[in-house]
């Protein structure tokens, strides 16, 4: 059996830092498809954290994200006197801290396509984002059908139908539930929110991403919020 090995400075900032050894600093569960994804990853491989959610859109939100980390944005991971923030940046340390979870695929070129649509992602879709941008509660069936948007989805698409060609029926993009998933959970969201048809198979992935335990607990909790950011709430005509 292996064994967690940590670190030797980073653990004793965790035993320093208390009994969750991790803070998390995310934005509304609605609306932060950034927040979402070290969430969930966290969520599915057993990894304790302290969560601590700052509403977006307030007057004070900038001060509140500003005592964790100066890049102003959330997520931010905090382990004692360690600082970690960008979502990617958040899930690559903690696959370093706990190899023996194997939160990327174990087989090098499967680790490395999961890397690399991680990084897309991203770094891209632009135009699914702006069109399309996350809201658990909403249902905007057929808006944001940009050509940009439109695009992208058929990409996302086409990056599931390869992963899941690989993978087989009835899995997750490699196999068992990753990073990879964690990264495309948002994804998942706005296509339910906006009513996306997908193939049968890419929709039975869909549902899984949906089904998930740690997925399912991060949208109870978005539907429990009660914060409201009036321009994501409405679809423009």
């Amino acid at each position: 059996m292996h064994t967690t090995e940590l670190d030797p400075t980073l653990s004793q900032t965790l035993d320093a830092a208390g009994k969750a050894g991790y803070k998390l600093i995310i934005g509304n569960k609605n609306y932060s498809s950034w927040s979402m994804r070290p969430w969930v990853a966290m969520k599915a491989f057993g990894i304790p954290f302290e969560e601590v959610r700052i509403s977006l859109g307030r007057a004070d939100t900038s001060s509140r994200i500003a005592q964790h980390s100066n890049a102003g944005r959330v997520p931010v991971l905090v382990a004692g006197e360690t600082t970690v923030w960008d979502s990617l940046a958040i899930c690559e340390f903690l696959a370093e801290q706990f190899p023996d979870k194997a939160m990327w695929p174990q087989e090098i070129t499967a680790r490395a396509m999961a890397r690399s649509i991680c990084a897309e992602m991203h770094s891209g879709f632009t135009g699914l984002r702006s069109a399309m941008w996350m809201n658990v509660k909403a249902s905007f069936p057929g808006k944001g059908r940009t050509p940009e948007a439109q695009s992208d989805i058929a990409r996302i698409c086409e990056i599931w139908d390869d992963c899941l060609a690989r993978s087989g029926p009835h899995h997750f993009l490699f196999g068992d539930f990753s990073i990879a998933d964690a990264y495309f959970a948002p994804v998942v969201m706005r296509f339910r929110t906006y009513g996306v048809w997908l193939a049968p198979s890419l929709q039975a992935y869909v549902d899984r991403v949906i089904a998930h335990p740690a997925v399912a607990q991060w949208m109870e909790e978005a539907l429990r919020e009660s914060e409201s950011l009036e321009k994501y709430d409405t679809y423009p005509d």
